[in-house]
This record gives structure tokens, sequence and C-alpha cells, in this order.
């Protein structure tokens, strides 16, 4: 009776050990006498005990972040930069990510810390701040390649903070505020320049039209009267004096 039930536990026990359930999201890799054989999908799997083998491969995307790295722009400027690898392990090529690589997530970040370092180099400061998409699709190109062997995919890569020393923020905060008192500058005498013009077309069409001037006199007195005020103050038109000066030559 006593061996009969120990050989009932042993049934269980390897009737447990033999059927492998596989998640929807993962995937195993089956490994008999230490030998690759096949990757097993999601469901129940039946796996000899002893003989064979399995390592488990979570193929959901994946975000890994890169640590902040010192780096130095083409212009020699000293940044720090960090950034975030979005990737995700190729179903049918599971059984690379074991075999190839050991520590994936230390391999891709090891590695995309060294490749984003040269892309850097590869940026002056101002196009590096002006171009990050660019940054970011030349690190991905590179990291893609490389980890094409671990049968991952890389998504994208996104560079999420670019710092500098804070004396070289001053100085472009010095050289933002001198750029915008230019186009300040250049906005005001473009006004000027138009102001200028359109006052000698209006000067020009007055003194070709008799009485325009005297009809303008007029109504910029209204317009001072209109505000009591205001101290009203004739002004005779150049027309007046004209007759004035013939009616006493008369």
């Amino acid at each position: 009776m006593t061996w009969t039930i120990i050989l009932l536990v042993v049934l269980v026990i390897l009737a447990f050990a033999t059927i492998k359930v596989v998640n929807q999201y993962e995937r195993k890799v089956l490994f008999t006498l230490g030998k690759y054989t096949k990757i097993l999908t999601p469901g129940l799997n039946v796996v000899i005990p002893f003989i064979q083998t399995t390592m488990t491969v979570d193929v959901r995307e994946k975000a890994v972040d890169v640590p902040s790295q010192e780096a130095m722009t083409k212009d020699n400027v000293s940044c720090t930069i960090n950034a975030v690898i979005y990737y995700k392990i190729r179903e049918e090529e599971a059984n690379k990510a074991v075999i190839n690589v050991r520590y994936l997530d230390y391999a891709i970040t090891q590695f995309a810390q060294t490749t984003m370092r040269n892309i850097v180099g590869q940026f002056e400061l101002d196009e590096l701040l002006a171009k990050r998409e660019e940054a970011s699709h030349k690190i991905k190109e590179i990291v893609d390649v490389k980890s094409d062997s671990w049968g991952i995919d890389v998504l994208s890569v996104e560079l999420k903070d670019i710092n500098i020393p804070s004396d070289l923020q001053r100085m472009i905060g010095k050289q933002a505020e001198a750029e915008r008192e230019k186009r300040a500058k250049i906005i005001t005498s473009e006004g000027e320049l138009a102001s200028a013009q359109n006052l000698q077309e209006a000067a020009a069409l007055l003194g070709k039209t008799p009485g325009a001037l005297h009809l303008r006199t007029l109504q910029s007195i209204n317009d001072i009267s209109s505000d009591q005020s205001n101290t009203t103050v004739w002004m005779l038109p150049i027309e007046i004096l004209d007759a004035m000066k013939g009616f006493i030559n008369k």
C-alpha cells in the first residue's frame, strides 16, 4: 500500500513536470539534452522531464532606459544625454535572444550608450538640439543592425534629455536675447521705412490736389478741438500766404 502511494505521488509529479503551459505573451525555448530543439507556442506543451529543459522569453514590447552619458559634440561642447529604447523580441526567433546573447537588456543598453556617444559627436550643439529626431533615428538604425542577430526589432530610440553646463546655458540665453532684439529692431526699422514711404506718397498727393492741404488742416484742427483741455494752434496753409502776398503786391 505504501509503495502504491509513493508511485502515485511520483506519477503526479512527473505529470506536472511533463506539462508546460505557455502564456500568450511568452515563448519557451526547448532544449533536448542541452541542444536547441524548437520554440514552444502558447498553450499546453509536453516536455520530457530530465531530458528536455525550457527557458522562457517575454515577447512583449519593452522599454529600456539608457543611463545618462557624458558626450562631446562636434563643436567640442560637453553635454549629458540619456535616452530610452523600445524593442520587441521576434516571436519566430525567440531562440536567438537566449542562445546568442546573455543578459539581453544589459547588452542592448551598453551598445546603445556607445552608439549614442558616437552619434552625438557627429552633430554640433545647435544641430543636436534642433535635429533630435534625426540623431535618434541614426542611433536606432545602428542598434537595430547590431541587435538583428539577437532576434529583436528596435522599434524606436528617443533622446529624453540633453543637459549642458549652466554657464553655457546663460550664454545661449544671452545669444537668444540678442537675436530677439535684432529682430525687433529690424521690424521697427521696416515699419519706419513703410511709414516714411506712405508719408511721401501722401505729401505728393496733397501737393498735386488744390485745396487738399487746406482740408487736411481743417480736419486736424477739428480733431484737436474735440478735447477741451487741448490748446488749438491755427496753421495757415501756404496757399493763403501766397494769396495775401499777391494782394499786397497789387
